[in-house]
């Protein structure tokens, strides 16, 4: 069975992909909104790890939407849930059997309901799995330090290819760099560079 994984190059999707691939046929997939070439860095993940890599362009409105949600809420969080769903729509009509992303049992954001999961099956003909939602930060933590290599640092300083990273791109764009750092709050990414 085809599964489609919705995939940053982090290390939350990337232990995702490696719990799916006895089970499915796992294609990697990078959602971006053509705003900058980050999707490379998740494209180069893929590549090292041995997946299949493809990108999944969404509809720029939703990133103005996103966007505008996040300066009005001075808070990234429902812009960023916002972007999510409309990924996880967009991958559901994307033909594969299953569709699947790295979200954890302690996420804040993004995260999906049972309802959401149920709504996104029932009218897409797909399977929605979460293999990491019975999973806490500390053991996702342990178990890709166990298995993966990885780069940890800065928010802004990290090369990743999720939301976050574009949304940050255009309110740069529109209102300068001290308009991203007043609404998203400092914090750590990872990228993923190999398996131990």
């Amino acid at each position: 069975m085809e599964l489609g994984l919705l995939y940053s190059g982090g290390k939350d999707s990337t232990l995702a992909a490696l719990l799916l691939e006895d089970f499915y046929d796992v294609t990697l997939l990078t959602a971006h909104f053509g705003v900058s070439d980050d999707w490379k860095h998740a494209r180069e993940t893929a590549d090292d790890i041995g997946f299949a890599f493809e990108r999944l362009e969404l509809d720029a409105e939703v990133a103005d939407e996103a966007v505008e949600r996040i300066k009005g809420d001075g808070f990234p969080r429902n812009g960023i849930q916002h972007v999510h769903q409309h990924a996880l729509e967009e991958l559901a009509a994307a033909g594969f059997d299953a569709i699947a992303d790295g979200t954890r049992r302690d996420d804040r954001v993004p995260t999906v309901s049972r309802a959401q999961a149920q709504s996104l099956e029932d009218r897409h003909g797909v399977d929605y799995i979460a293999p990491l939602s019975g999973f806490g930060r500390n053991a996702v933590d342990r178990l890709v330090e166990a298995q993966l290599e990885v780069v940890v640092g800065p928010s802004e300083e990290i090369n990743r290819a999720d939301y976050e990273a574009e949304l940050r791109a255009i309110i740069s764009e529109e209102d300068g760099r001290d308009a991203v750092r007043d609404v998203f709050p400092d914090h750590e990414q990872t990228y993923v560079t190999g398996i131990r």
